[in-house]
């Protein structure tokens, strides 16, 4: 598919486009609440890890079954690596975080992830814009601010499980892109996966984490829900990077804090302070700036 495919004449986004949009919007943004309502059942590392190990093994047999190329012995070491920093190191500290932090401040404090990236891509030649920058450090203001109010300052171990969670995306991403690069397309993701799983699972064992063999109905369901968002939001993504511009591409990284809050406050029953209203306001904007800055 070519980027002129995406648009129609009168210069709108095509039917296929907006579907992704809104998964990568609507989708990711609503997984952390989904998280806090499966941790009833599931504790954080075993219920992310069995999550990307049942997605990823259906996706690697979608792959298999396609006759597409299978990952190499290489590029599973390199998803191996991948996976322990970005599902994991990111998506593991999210869950245990959300244990003492509500969902909609998580997701907010996460949307710094594209301020990292950018910074961790320096020592790789890649340097950012002025106007880059300008959101960069908009959106670290946002951060301390958020850190500093009283759901952060009562969670010692939530600020760094979501620190822990968003160095792991924002390094792992870029190795992945500059260092370990994994199969193409989704064959590449699913081993990262289950890679990640696997990490997840030791990490279950480790600490000791009891589960449940009859989980309660909306914890089983939350489960499956996140299931199904790690295949079709990830895919939608890739279908964007692959199409659009990337700031288009990203644009969740700013819309999936406002969708989390809204959803933690009405249906998850969080309550969230004025002052980190503020912050957040302050994140999604410094994060907006950077989006729209980039080259």
């Amino acid at each position: 598919m070519h980027p002129e495919q995406t648009t129609t004449q009168a210069g709108t986004l095509s039917p296929l486009i907006l579907a992704c949009l809104a998964a990568t919007w609507f989708l990711w943004g609503s997984t952390y609440l989904a998280i806090k309502f499966a941790l009833v059942s599931f504790p954080p590392f075993f219920q992310m890890g069995t999550r990307f190990l049942v997605g990823g093994t259906f996706l690697l047999l979608w792959v298999w079954w396609r006759r597409q190329k299978m990952p190499t012995l290489t590029q599973w070491r390199n998803a191996s690596i991948v996976g322990a920093l970005m599902l994991a190191g990111n998506v593991g500290g999210v869950a245990y975080a959300e244990q003492s932090v509500a969902s909609g401040l998580v997701v907010a404090f996460i949307a710094i992830v594209p301020a990292l990236i950018t910074i961790a891509s320096l020592p790789f030649g890649i340097r950012p814009s002025r106007l880059e920058a300008v959101g960069i450090c908009i959106g670290i203001v946002g951060v301390l601010l958020l850190v500093r109010g009283d759901a952060f300052t009562a969670s010692l171990a939530g600020l760094i499980a979501l620190t822990i969670a968003a160095l792991g995306w924002s390094i792992g991403a870029v190795l992945s892109q500059h260092v370990f690069p994994l199969a193409s397309s989704f064959a590449g993701f699913a081993s990262a996966m289950i890679c990640g799983g696997a990490v997840l699972l030791v990490l279950s064992l480790l600490t000791g984490e009891t589960f449940h063999w009859r989980p309660q109905p909306l914890a089983a369901a939350a489960w499956m829900y996140l299931v199904v968002c790690s295949l079709i939001a990830f895919s939608a993504y890739m279908v964007l990077l692959a199409n659009t511009r990337p700031a288009l591409a990203s644009s969740n990284s700013f819309v999936n804090p406002v969708i989390g809050m809204f959803l933690g406050v009405s249906l998850g029953g969080e309550r969230i302070t004025t002052h980190e209203w503020i912050a957040v306001g302050i994140i999604v904007l410094g994060v907006t700036v950077l989006i729209l800055g980039r080259r």
